[in-house]
């Protein structure tokens, strides 16, 4: 029998914990011992993601908006936060641009005001576009809409005053429970290869793509250290998003690939700062994009005839 992970005192909460990298990193806290308390009102994160969690111990899943009164109401003894309920994704963003905007405000303070109230601290998720990353993804209204609520959150993280505050900016993350319906780049790309379907992407459309498992062990040193950043939580290499789709075609054994003319005129995307990364929490990525990539389109083959 399997002995228990000793418990390390730790009680962490994680907004978003049902989400693309909220779930990853509940297992991760889990597996050395922390007790988690996951929110989310599971608007884009699944509970298909959690649900190997649910029977543990020290995990618990709270059905609550981060953005209203009661999400965190009663938990008293806080260590840490990771706050990450922000959506990510493209589509969630499209859906419910109000709730996004009201996510990366209302709920930010929310979570700031807990950590101060309990001495516990926080990591807040951003993104490259806080940054200045001036790459459109979507639509331009729909954009501005996640670029505001990254930057927002990021403002009010680097301005609120009283609590032990670290502020991350994770790039293009992809991975297990990164659902194909999405809207990102990464998973749109992967569930084209496996439907056999035709890739499509923009000549030069360069990218930092970071595996999770890699982003999660950044997380967790955040967590851990006490500095403020903000860190960007990057790819060993740019990679164009033809290099990304040709290499998950070929794993598939499936798919098409066809390359628009890039916009000479689009500014150019911005790349993480892996050495101040480093420097600051002695973090770099190691996963290979290739052995990334296969555990991804493996993970997606069980799941693509789920809903989107």
């Amino acid at each position: 029998m399997k002995e228990e992970s000793p418990h390390t005192g730790n009680h962490i909460v994680v907004t978003g914990g049902a989400g693309f990298l909220g779930s990853h990193l509940c297992r991760a806290l889990l597996a050395r011992g922390d007790r988690v308390t996951a929110i989310d009102n599971l608007s884009t994160g699944r509970r298909v993601a959690i649900e190997n969690l649910t029977a543990q111990p020290h995990f618990t899943l709270r059905t609550a908006d981060v953005s209203t009164p009661g999400a965190f109401a009663d938990l008293a003894t806080i260590t840490h936060i990771a706050h990450l309920a922000c959506p990510g994704s493209p589509k969630a963003t499209v859906r419910r641009p109000t709730d996004t905007l009201r996510a990366a405000s209302a709920g930010t303070l929310a979570a700031l005001d807990l950590a101060a109230s309990r001495g516990a601290r926080i990591v807040v998720a951003s993104g490259p576009e806080s940054n200045g990353d001036p790459r459109n993804t979507g639509q331009a209204g729909d954009f501005q809409v996640h670029a505001l609520s990254t930057l927002l959150a990021e403002v009010i993280a680097r301005h609120y005053s009283g609590v032990d505050v670290g502020i991350v900016r994770p790039f293009e993350v992809y991975g297990p429970h990164q659902w194909p319906g999405d809207g990102r780049i990464a998973a749109t790309i992967c569930a084209a290869a496996l439907r056999d379907q035709t890739v499509q992407v923009i000549d030069s459309d360069v990218r930092s793509f970071v595996y999770i498992a890699d982003t999660v062990d950044a997380l967790v040193a955040m967590l851990d250290s006490t500095t403020t950043g903000p860190v960007d939580i990057g790819g060993p290499a740019a990679v164009t998003t033809a290099e990304f789709a040709h290499t998950a075609i070929a794993l598939a054994g499936s798919g098409w690939l066809e390359i628009a003319p890039a916009d000479l005129s689009a500014p150019t995307a911005h790349s993480p700062d892996l050495d101040r990364t480093h420097a600051l929490l002695g973090w770099r990525p190691s996963r290979p994009l290739g052995d990334g990539l296969r555990y991804t389109l493996d993970w997606m083959r069980t799941i693509l005839s789920y809903p989107p």
